[in-house]
């Protein structure tokens, strides 16, 4: 799947503003070695460099990461895989803000991040957790299988705190606090928001429908969604977040 950087930082700003919540949990100290994992175009990144830690990003998007580069050259970011990376130099903190949920190799993703760490590390993540944006999700499928009876799958993992803690401390990280809350989500650009929200975050699926039947599928979103997900002129997406702070035994 290719992603937008443009749209990710023009549209959906609120994803990495909503993240400097998580990256105060992480509190960066200077002379840290820390991980941002999933790092996307590098927003939070940069403010984890700013705290004067040694920061390195990583997203498997090659256009995120290309975005980040040219935005920040003097930081690294590296093109790799959550559940598939490896350094040579372990970490003081693993940092990830609204990544892992597209990872659905989630078992490796953990196992890849706990061996970044240093023992005594910081693990300092959140995902959307089990029940986020139920509403739309529920209504891009009925939508698609209505214009094209295809049953689809958005290919995300929504974990509930117990499954993620019990994943997470299976590898050797223990769980200090979980919290799974509601946050419903004011998206941007009014009218349009939820057709941009799709358009960033649902491609995959979306990929199922023939060009000329997009806009019949969108329309179908947007009057099944309507009456519950749009509030004075403004789309407001159900996310339900998974936040969890642990460290490397």
């Amino acid at each position: 799947m290719k992603w937008n950087s443009s749209l990710y930082d023009q549209k959906h700003s609120f994803v990495f503003k909503y993240g400097e919540e998580v990256l105060a949990l992480l509190n960066p100290q200077h002379g840290e070695r820390i991980l941002d994992v999933g790092c996307g175009t590098g927003h939070l990144t940069k403010l984890i460099a700013e705290a004067g830690a040694e920061v390195v990003g990583i997203d498997n998007s090659l256009e995120m990461v290309e975005a980040a580069r040219a935005a920040y050259p003097d930081i690294e970011f590296v093109v790799a895989d959550a559940a598939d990376f490896s350094f040579t130099e372990p970490f003081d903190a693993v940092f990830s803000n609204a990544a892992l949920h597209s990872v659905t190799e989630a078992e490796q993703a953990v196992v890849c991040m706990a061996q970044a760490l240093k023992r005594g590390g910081r693990f300092v993540v959140e995902l959307g957790g089990k029940g986020n944006v139920a509403a739309i999700t529920r209504a891009v499928r009925e939508a698609i299988w209505e214009v094209l009876q295809v049953e689809v799958d958005d290919g995300r993992y929504y974990p509930s705190v117990s499954e993620y803690s019990g994943l997470v401390e299976r590898h050797g990280l223990l769980v200090r606090s979980a919290v799974l809350f509601d946050r419903p989500t004011k998206l941007e650009a009014g009218e349009q928001g939820l057709r941009n929200w799709i358009a960033m975050f649902d491609q995959g699926v979306m990929s199922n429908v023939p060009d000329d039947k997009k806009e019949q599928v969108i329309r179908k979103v947007e009057d099944k969604t309507r009456c519950i997900l749009f509030v004075d002129g403004y789309w407001f997406a159900d996310y339900r977040r998974l936040r969890m702070v642990a460290h490397k035994e």
